[in-house]
């Protein structure tokens, strides 16, 4: 009988990641109450990607940035049923340099 309380207790949620070449989406079995950062931490994601920071890596649930927008931070976000933790990779170039570069060079074009 325990048992099935114990099972009532689990969600299922999913942990993705994503290079150019290569994708891993894992889904698992959590107790309410846990965050995304504890997801991340069992879904053994950084054995398979050991690049990952779990401590300075951005998270987000479903393209939303966690610790942005009035979002709580990974570690303090608890999750809902069927919620997808993303991991992003830092990136390369900074979107704004890219924009002043682009408009500089336009200018240039310009004159």
């Amino acid at each position: 009988m325990g048992e099935i309380v114990a099972e009532k207790e689990l969600i299922i949620v999913e942990v993705a990641y994503a290079l150019p070449n290569r994708q891993q989406l894992t889904e698992l079995k959590v107790p309410y109450g846990t965050t995304a950062f504890e997801a991340v931490e069992q879904s053994g994601i950084v054995e398979q990607f050991p690049e990952i920071d779990l401590e300075s890596a951005k998270m987000g649930i479903f393209g939303q940035a966690l610790g942005t927008k009035g979002l709580k931070s990974p570690k303090e976000h608890v999750l809902e049923p069927k919620d997808r933790v993303e991991i992003y990779r830092p990136l390369i170039v900074d979107p704004k340099e890219v924009r002043k570069r682009r408009a500089a060079k336009a200018k240039a074009g310009e004159d």
